[in-house]
């Protein structure tokens, strides 16, 4: 069953999975501190198509980038998680939702990045 919701020439992409580190000391409250939990994951990534992809966030216009990932279940992902592939770093907004009987999870995730000309 697995087999037909995520063949492996779905996954084309590689996404490197991190989760926060909680932070000690009371002067590092806020500095947030990635640590890496598995490079090289075979995910799928697909771009949602654009609709009123600009919102304010206060005060300063933002544009997102939603997207679609899909990969392997796995039970050590959690929402307050992100992906990244390449450049592009991924905080996941939604899921993870099991597809089947443990045949995949997918995630609802956007990047962010100032809107505008970046000139």
């Amino acid at each position: 069953m697995a087999s037909s919701l995520l063949r492996a020439g779905d996954l084309d992409k590689r996404i490197r999975i991190e989760r926060p580190i909680a932070e000690e000391g009371f002067d590092d409250a806020g500095s947030q501190e990635w640590g890496t939990v598995e490079n090289d994951v075979p995910a799928s990534v697909t771009d949602i198509l654009p609709s009123r992809g600009e919102k304010l966030a206060n005060g300063i216009n933002m544009a997102t980038r939603p997207a679609r990932v899909r990969m392997r279940y796995r039970d050590d992902v959690a929402p307050n998680m992100r992906f990244v592939m390449g450049d592009r770093v991924m905080t996941i907004v939604s899921g993870p939702a099991e597809l089947g009987r443990r045949g995949g999870l997918e995630f609802m995730v956007e990047d962010y990045r100032p809107a505008g000309n970046g000139a």
